[in-house]
């Protein structure tokens, strides 16, 4: 399935990320959101990862699930306090979030160079889960 397409608010620099912007590249995009002991496990992982993936080779974004947030700012909030280094997108309410059939966070999506959907990890998933598929993206 061809991942939907996106243009969204990068928190960190204001900027409009698309999905478009990666062309010809893999993409893994992660949906979460503040109050999720889940997401909170997934993201010094998440962190760790970044810091040493190629990201010539792949695309790593995140998207703050803003309707499912306590508040409008509570994404933002958690961004700066976490420092939070790669891109966190914000979502248009869960038009996003929704767009890619999620049902709960985390979720990880992988997209392979073409952006279809290869693999979606839900909030069962682990970390190494999601690092054992990349190579399937990576082609």
């Amino acid at each position: 399935m061809k991942a939907p397409f996106f243009a969204l608010e990068d928190m960190n620099s204001g900027d409009v990320i698309r999905l478009s912007d990666f062309v010809g590249k893999p993409v893994m995009i992660t949906f979460w959101t503040s109050w999720c002991p889940d997401c909170m496990k997934d993201m010094p992982m998440k962190e760790q990862f970044y810091h040493h993936a190629d990201l010539e080779k792949l695309a790593f974004l995140t998207i703050n699930v803003t309707g499912r947030e306590r508040s409008e700012e509570a994404g933002k909030e958690f961004t700066i306090k976490n420092e939070l280094p790669f891109p966190v997108l914000r979502d248009n309410g869960r038009e996003t979030y929704d767009d890619y059939g999620c049902t709960g966070v985390p979720t990880t999506v992988l997209l392979d160079k073409d952006h279809q959907i290869v693999n979606v990890f839900n909030d069962q998933s682990s970390f190494l889960d999601i690092a054992k598929a990349l190579p399937s993206v990576m082609k």
